[in-house]
């Protein structure tokens, strides 16, 4: 099997969606792999890495997407690129199709090809191991970024995170009890913040008690309890998912109004189209903004930031299921592995998921391959 690493073309996008390592477990495994020149430098490995690890170097994303079967990225290729896939093809990445434009999407089905989006593998203990990947470091990195926010050079009330002693810590509220508001929430608490987490389930506000322990307040995630949590709130973080499908808008202008002045939003559900109704995507080096007083940060691929850890976590969460795919085949791999299934938003030109057809307006055609 013939398999093609591109060179990420988003902007202040560093990652590359395979290290050496995984690279040469699939060559190992008996696949071709065409690794676009310069790929991994920008997360510390070169060209001579990769071709260490069994690898040939080519000198194009086109020339990846032409040589290539499966073709693995860590952000799917842009519309523009489309009329580049070739029918037939299948492409894993972070789509995040349930944000895209009705005639981009339409566009891609027209291409036949088959989309994995690594944001909807799913376990069969409803887990996402590569978007689990990405959201641990997700969480860590919104604390680093939101506790700098938060000062003055830098646009914010002048809060100390951890506060100091005789002074009271920053409030940080969390909107999401998944991975990502897990992850942010444990590195809040070691930084000394006070800390309070949402969710629309009961279940995943118990489990994260379990997880964090009792300091951490929890609260039903209804309209009347995120405007009390808006209220006094220094930093707030959206980590609201619904796998699939697009983010819920929870956070209307008007509710941003609640919030006191110079206090820091971070939408870390912009990849599948934010829940504030005042996010934006943003990107480095501009990476904030400001409304109605509210800096608000919504970088949709910030794990890259930490590119070389992130391209690591990466490839662990991913090598499994490409290993599947060298082994036996696209339709050998799906046939066997539900949780890769449950990944595919599109089959040879067929939208595989029924909600995703639903927003869209298109037949909905399941997957040729037994669900037991």
């Amino acid at each position: 099997m013939d398999i093609g690493i591109p060179k990420e073309i988003r902007g202040r996008e560093h990652r590359v969606a395979l290290a050496p390592s995984g690279v040469k477990a699939l060559a190992q495994a008996g696949a071709r792999v065409w690794v676009q020149k310069d790929a991994g430098v920008e997360a510390g490995f070169f060209d001579a890495d990769f071709e260490r690890a069994g690898a040939t170097t080519v000198y194009s994303r086109g020339e990846v997407f032409g040589r290539s079967e499966l073709v693995v990225g860590i952000n799917a290729p842009e519309p523009a690129e489309y009329e580049s896939l070739v029918p037939g093809q299948t492409v894993v990445a972070f789509w995040g199709l349930p944000a895209a434009r009705p005639e981009d999407f339409r566009s891609l089905l027209e291409r036949e090809v088959t989309a994995i989006g690594g944001e909807v593998i799913e376990d069969n203990q409803g887990n996402a191991p590569v978007l689990t990947s990405m959201s641990e470091i997700a969480g860590r990195l919104a604390l680093t970024i939101g506790s700098g926010l938060l000062l003055n050079e830098f646009g914010g009330k002048g809060i100390l995170l951890s506060g100091a002693p005789g002074v009271p810590p920053a409030s940080f509220v969390i909107l999401g009890a998944g991975v990502l508001g897990r992850s942010a929430a444990q590195v809040a608490l070691g930084m000394g913040a006070h800390v309070v987490m949402l969710d629309r389930s009961v279940e995943h506000l118990r489990y994260a008690c379990e997880h964090l322990g009792r300091q951490v307040p929890t609260m039903l995630a209804t309209r009347p309890n995120i405007e009390r949590a808006l209220s006094f709130a220094d930093l707030f973080l959206a980590a609201v998912a619904i796998r699939g499908e697009r983010a819920p808008l929870l956070v209307t202008r008007e509710m941003l109004k609640l919030m006191k002045p110079r206090s820091v939003v971070i939408d870390l559900s912009i990849d599948m189209g934010g829940c504030f109704e005042t996010s934006r995507p943003t990107s480095f080096p501009n990476p904030v903004y400001e409304v109605d007083g509210i800096l608000h940060f919504c970088v949709p691929n910030l794990p890259s930031v930490a590119a070389r850890s992130a391209t690591l976590a990466y490839t662990n969460a991913l090598l499994p299921y490409l290993t599947q795919v060298v082994e036996k085949g696209i339709d050998g791999a799906l046939a066997a592995s539900p949780d890769l299934r449950r990944g595919v938003y599109l089959y040879r030109g067929g939208c595989s998921r029924e909600a995703l057809a639903h927003v869209f307006g298109v037949p909905y055609k399941p997957l040729p391959f037994s669900e037991g």
